[in-house]
């Protein structure tokens, strides 16, 4: 919480991010084998990698403290097995590997060491040493002397690289700082690697590489040019993507179920729709049309499926198809929209209390505590007579384990309550007249517009994206005792950029905290120990 904190007009001089061992995301891995190999093969492939804990409101935060099972290991490694024997199979082998062998019958050490240089350069997000592709290239070729076949062979080393640590964990190295004497910085190839995953979710491209290669990613003309050249590529939509996805916890879509009696017309293909609607209009609004981010929670400019028709009550559809609500249809906003209010209801009928908890959590930034394990739920289930969701809720009122965190919640979802559970609007609940007048942190307001406007123009709301893309972007929870004065400034750039988040991803990715390392007593003791260069790999790799 940062309100009243006077904002720094310059990044603070200890500005900073730990070192970070993080497991890639199923999504980064699909991402990065299509990449290298085509779409053909990422697609035919399920992603083996464990699922994240969530952690400070972020699955990219959890990669942080997440390891890997025997079981899970196995996994990785049908996958790799997969991947590999289609890499070097007839259909794929003439453009996929860049050389061709003397006998296809037989080993052939200098094409097996050109195309696991090239592709090793790719998986593992920076040069093999020669130590590693005579190791590769001597597995390669006791393969193929043993099936008598030169891509067999190839394919078994490219198995060993793709189940390797270096490629399924995102590993940050650190090197001395030659322009700040006793700190220490990213190499460059970890700050290849952190922009690419943050901005295009993703392993860097051959060019990106190339300028941590040559020393141009150090320099701040490098930098500038390869951040631009990334915020223009069509992959910057992939990247916000998977950070909105992310911030939105859509991953808990997987689970969501709604009752088929009570909402008949929720089905997969419905709930997946929605998802898609709000990423949908989540880009086309920061990315396509830089609008202030604000506005997401008010803007009545969306798109329409024929899926989500029904729900909405608007024409059938064929495919995906801009959408302006009526100012009068009680819609605007992304908390209007079904994949929110649907997410965040019960599966027979909605909840004010988990719609007023995402609010707070979601895209302010404020936890609100779990309910005690001793509350008994069946006050609010033996409800009697009581019609509307605001005169159940007030049971809370009268248990003071319950009160504190309830006013809250509930305050905020009431005014909400003109969406059921699927997120189709009523204009009553069992007959009764609806009270969505409600509260957010001292504002008071009428309806869903009043709560719209109160969202849009709290001082969390720019704070919290902030906190979630700088958490995001340096691959772990943001710590207060270090970070609080980098997020003042932040926050105050992104204020003066007219909170336009493709300025404020480029003041995350070119500051000093992006790229420089601090000592983190929090962090594992192998992040700190191992993840070091010295000043002459500093040198070859500036060379």
């Amino acid at each position: 919480m940062l309100t009243g904190c006077s904002s720094p007009t310059a990044e603070p001089e200890n500005s900073a991010s730990p070192l970070r061992v993080r497991l890639m995301t199923g999504q980064q891995y699909s991402n990065t084998i299509a990449q290298i190999f085509g779409a053909d093969i990422s697609d035919s492939v399920l992603a083996p990698l464990p699922p994240l804990p969530r952690t400070d409101g972020l699955l990219a935060s959890g990669a942080a403290f997440v390891g890997v099972t025997s079981d899970q290991t196995q996994q990785i490694q049908q996958a790799a097995e997969s991947v590999a024997a289609k890499v070097v199979d007839e259909k794929h082998r003439d453009f996929l590997i860049s050389c061709t062998p003397a006998s296809p019958a037989q080993a052939d050490a200098d094409c097996a060491a050109q195309f696991l240089a090239e592709t090793g350069r790719l998986l593992y997000r920076r040069p093999l040493d020669e130590t590693k592709v005579v190791e590769l290239v001597a597995v390669a070729g006791a393969a193929a002397d043993e099936t008598e076949d030169f891509y067999a062979g190839l394919g078994v080393a490219l198995e060993a690289m793709l189940i390797g640590p270096q490629v399924i964990f995102i590993v940050d190295v650190a090197e001395p700082d030659p322009r700040n004497p006793g700190q220490e910085r990213l190499d460059a190839y970890s700050l290849a690697s952190r922009l690419s995953f943050f901005l295009w979710n993703t392993a860097p491209d051959d060019e990106l590489l190339r300028a941590a290669g040559s020393g141009d990613l150090h320099t701040r003309e490098g930098l500038e040019y390869n951040i631009d050249r990334m915020l223009a590529s069509s992959r910057l939509e992939d990247g916000l993507r998977a950070f909105f996805d992310d911030m939105m916890a859509f991953d808990e879509f997987g689970s969501l179920a709604k009752d088929p009696i009570v909402y008949p017309m929720v089905t997969g293909a419905t709930l997946a729709d929605a998802r898609e609607q709000t990423l949908r209009t989540v880009i086309d609004h920061v990315v396509t049309r830089k609008q202030d981010y604000r506005d997401l929670f008010t803007t009545r400019s969306t798109f329409m499926s024929m899926h989500l028709a029904a729900l909405y009550g608007t024409p059938t559809t064929n495919g995906w198809v801009p959408y302006e609500f009526p100012e009068d249809s009680g819609r605007g906003g992304l908390l209007t929209q079904v994949a929110f209010l649907a997410a965040h209801s019960h599966s027979v009928r909605s909840s004010p209390t988990l719609r007023g908890k995402a609010v707070r959590e979601l895209f302010l930034c404020q936890k609100v505590p779990d309910p005690p394990p001793n509350v008994d739920f069946s006050l609010l289930e033996d409800a009697g007579d009581l019609k509307t969701a605001r005169e159940r809720l007030a049971i809370h009122d009268s248990i003071p384990s319950c009160a504190g965190c309830h006013l809250l919640t509930d305050p905020t979802g009431l005014a909400l309550e003109h969406f059921d559970g699927a997120g189709r609007y009523r204009e009553t609940e069992n007959g009764a007249v609806l009270d969505t007048s409600g509260e957010l942190d001292g504002t008071e307001y009428e309806g869903v517009d009043g709560l719209n406007m109160a969202v849009r123009n709290h001082p969390k709301l720019p704070y919290c994206l902030v906190n979630r893309l700088y958490a995001y972007g340096t691959g772990g929870p943001v710590s207060l005792r270090y970070d609080r004065d980098i997020l003042a400034y932040f926050s105050e750039g992104f204020a003066e950029n007219g909170y336009k988040v493709p300025d404020l991803l480029r003041d995350l990715a070119l500051s000093q905290a992006f790229s420089r390392v601090r000592p983190d007593p929090e962090a594992a003791a192998t992040v700190v120990n191992v993840n070091r260069t010295s000043p002459s790999q500093i040198a070859r790799n500036q060379q």
